[in-house]
């Protein structure tokens, strides 16, 4: 499983290293999105509770995970959209991987495409709002465990929309309703990683652990069946 798994993400990796879907659209997007978070609100905005934190680095972490999570979307969509040309995704149930192997592939490339998504627009983030790094482990962990919930649950709902005309559409409404306790919950670690005592933190970095558990483990026992009937 892991040797299939390691071929699939090598292949997806390939693809999108010659395509330069990445930096050339996936990245863009990304940071533009960023800077009309960053219009859309004051920077001269107080928090009234800490006059002398700006409202725009206060939201930080929340704006910062919206930016990643609509990003991801172009990513996933991408994911199986390489699969449905030219019968590419039948090809790939005749060579006989292990779909589990299929699953861990298609969702480790995703995984560090969004890492190093999040690498840019994390230093976008600390340039454009000016936030402070309190604690960098917890901040780690956290961005860790929500990207492996994302990859996983996105490439889990992009494989059932793969077959569908729609899919485009279709992906971000399965997505991002799946999702919004991970953002969560990704957020208000992030917060505390950054302003607060890292132990308001780290519950919810569990509670991201259990959810990125969670999405692996119904990805690894159902993407055999779903694969079937794509």
């Amino acid at each position: 499983m892991l040797r299939d798994a390691w071929l699939i993400a090598s292949k997806d990796l390939r693809v999108e290293w010659s395509s330069k879907v990445l930096t050339g659209q996936v990245l863009p997007f990304g940071v533009l999105v960023l800077i009309l978070f960053g219009f859309g609100i004051s920077p001269d905005r107080r928090v009234v509770e800490a006059p002398e934190r700006a409202v725009l680095e206060q939201v930080a972490p929340g704006l910062f995970w919206m930016a990643v999570l609509l990003s991801a979307l172009l990513a996933l969509g991408r994911s199986f959209a390489i699969e449905s040309v030219d019968g590419n995704l039948d090809a790939l149930k005749l060579t006989g991987l292990d779909p589990a192997g299929i699953f861990l592939g298609k969702g480790l490339a995703v995984w560090l495409e969004l890492v190093a998504l999040e690498v840019v627009l994390g230093a976008g983030a600390f340039l454009l709002y000016g936030a402070p790094l309190g604690h960098p482990g917890l901040l780690a962990v956290t961005v860790a465990a929500t990207t492996t919930s994302v990859a996983a649950a996105g490439t889990l709902y992009a494989a059932l929309a793969s077959g569908l005309r729609v899919r485009d559409t279709l992906v971000p409404l399965l997505v991002l309703p799946v999702l919004a306790p991970v953002l969560l919950g990704a957020t208000l670690a992030t917060e505390a990683a950054l302003f607060g005592p890292a132990g308001d933190g780290w519950p919810w970095a569990g509670f991201l652990g259990a959810f990125a558990l969670l999405y692996l483990g119904a990805g690894i026992l159902s993407f055999g069946p779903l694969l079937e009937e794509t």
